[in-house]
């Protein structure tokens, strides 16, 4: 599992092992391990050009002690300050003694710039020395951000304004939030951390890997049968959107549980009995249901009342009652898009897809549910544990369905017997999964997602 943590836990963790270290070793192994980052990224590093963009506090320092090590290489080491009179004196002091340079410009070539600018107490943006500085790093340079992209906020992955985008960040001691979760994790690229020694408590966000997935699937038993495996009620579909009905049952058949069972118009159970034959039609007993997905002006069906786990998704979300869903004794989970937890929230959408971390937690606590909040990054949060953050998918899941065979999924996963928190975070990893396989890199269908879960649970349970 990748665990992320705030500013405030990683700078406890860093005074604590600075007290008993000697002055100096932490920002001496950040910027070790940045060095061999930045070499791994060249062809080779002798004859090298590369530009340090140098901010004033210790982020800077880290870069100018990497650029050191990379000029005793043979590498020719430029750096750029942000403010001249505010280098960190041992790195500069460093990179001068490697045979290095400092320039009031950057270079016009470069193979490769190292961002250090600002470290992960940044906040608000880049200001006009620092954008200016970005806007000049030149085309086809290879940028490593250290630690942490300047102007992203380490916290949340927010950006207010100009912001560096990175092909690599070398982040120390622990993954950031920011680096997980968008916008801040699209200007990150590829991540890499560099153990520093730090000894960390709880992590404030999570993002589940194979393994971790693979120990929450459900498996079935040699007592086993459908009704001990979970039956899945889905509510969804209406005569202008009967589609949704078939795509979140074709996600719930996918899902783990034993049964799905449709409620929902004749017309559009004739629909998914069309596709899908063994679904079941009309209420009985299920373990868990889906209410949403298609419903149009079509009234929903009284499940909330029902003391089973509620996936609530699309239409199903429109006048939720914050008290009602608190007195619940059975678990909910929310699955709504920016604009839901706009509309939920009582907020532009804009400030939803800005600050998703803040969205997704006010969220959960307003409405004491699971609250799945999809997105460009899909984060999971119930109000007390670490968030979880999706780390698969593909911008090609933006398409039509795509979200009706997520609810299936995750619905059919409470069914089986998962926690909200885990029933969703399984479900946005496997549906990420199988979008990338369905994918390949082109438009896809929401239909050939659901095709391609089983695909993807073998690839997650495979060692």
């Amino acid at each position: 599992m990748r665990t992320a943590y705030s500013v405030e836990t990683v700078r406890a963790a860093e005074r604590e092992l600075m007290a008993r270290l000697p002055e100096g070793t932490l920002m001496r192994r950040a910027a070790a391990g940045l060095a061999a980052s930045c070499a791994g990224l060249l062809r080779r590093v002798y004859g090298a050009r590369i530009v340090l963009l140098v901010g004033p506090g210790d982020n800077g320092g880290d870069a100018l002690y990497a650029g050191a090590r990379l000029a005793r290489r043979g590498a020719g080491v430029t750096a750029v300050p942000m403010d001249p009179g505010r280098m960190h004196p041992g790195g500069l002091a460093a990179l001068l003694g490697a045979g290095g340079r400092v320039a009031s410009a950057v270079p016009g070539r470069a193979d490769l710039v190292v961002d250090g600018l600002l470290g992960i107490g940044g906040r608000g943006g880049l200001r006009p020395a620092a954008a200016a500085l970005v806007e000049r790093i030149p085309p086809g340079a290879v940028v490593v951000a250290a630690d942490l992209p300047s102007g992203v906020d380490a916290d949340t992955g927010e950006v207010v304004g100009a912001a560096v985008r990175a092909d690599v960040t070398v982040t120390f001691g622990a993954y950031k939030p920011g680096l997980l979760i968008d916008p801040g994790a699209s200007r990150a690229g590829a991540v890499r951390l560099v153990d520093i020694g730090l000894t960390l408590p709880a992590p404030d966000a999570q993002a589940l890997q194979h393994a971790d997935v693979a120990g929450l699937l459900p498996e079935p038993g040699a007592a086993s049968d459908k009704y001990r495996r979970g039956v899945v009620g889905i509510v969804a579909g209406s005569a202008r959107y009967p589609g949704a009905a078939v795509l979140a049952v074709a996600g719930a058949l996918r899902g783990g549980a034993g049964a799905v069972r449709y409620v929902g118009p004749a017309a559009v159970g004739e629909a998914v009995l069309a596709r899908y034959p063994e679904t079941l039609i009309g209420r009985g007993r299920v373990q868990a249901w889906v209410v949403g997905p298609g419903l149009g002006d079509e009234r929903r069906a009284q499940v909330l009342e029902d003391p089973v786990p509620v996936l609530v998704d699309a239409d199903g979300l429109r006048g939720l009652d914050p008290q009602a869903l608190r007195a619940r004794t059975a678990p909910t989970l929310l699955t709504p898009h920016a604009g839901e937890a706009a509309a939920l929230l009582g907020v532009g959408r804009e400030e939803v897809e800005a600050g998703r971390l803040a969205s997704v937690r006010a969220l959960a606590q307003r409405y004491g549910a699971t609250v799945l909040l999809k997105g460009s990054t899909t984060l999971v949060c119930d109000g007390t544990a670490p968030v979880r953050v999706n780390p698969t998918g593909t911008p090609w899941l933006a398409t039509a369905g795509s979200g009706d065979v997520l609810s299936g999924l995750a619905g059919s996963l409470l069914a089986a017997g998962l926690s909200g928190p885990d029933a969703a975070s399984v479900a946005a990893y496997l549906h990420g999964l199988a979008a990338r396989r369905a994918a390949s890199g082109a438009p896809l269908h929401a239909h050939e997602v659901a095709e391609a879960l089983p695909a993807a649970w073998r690839d997650v349970r495979t060692p």
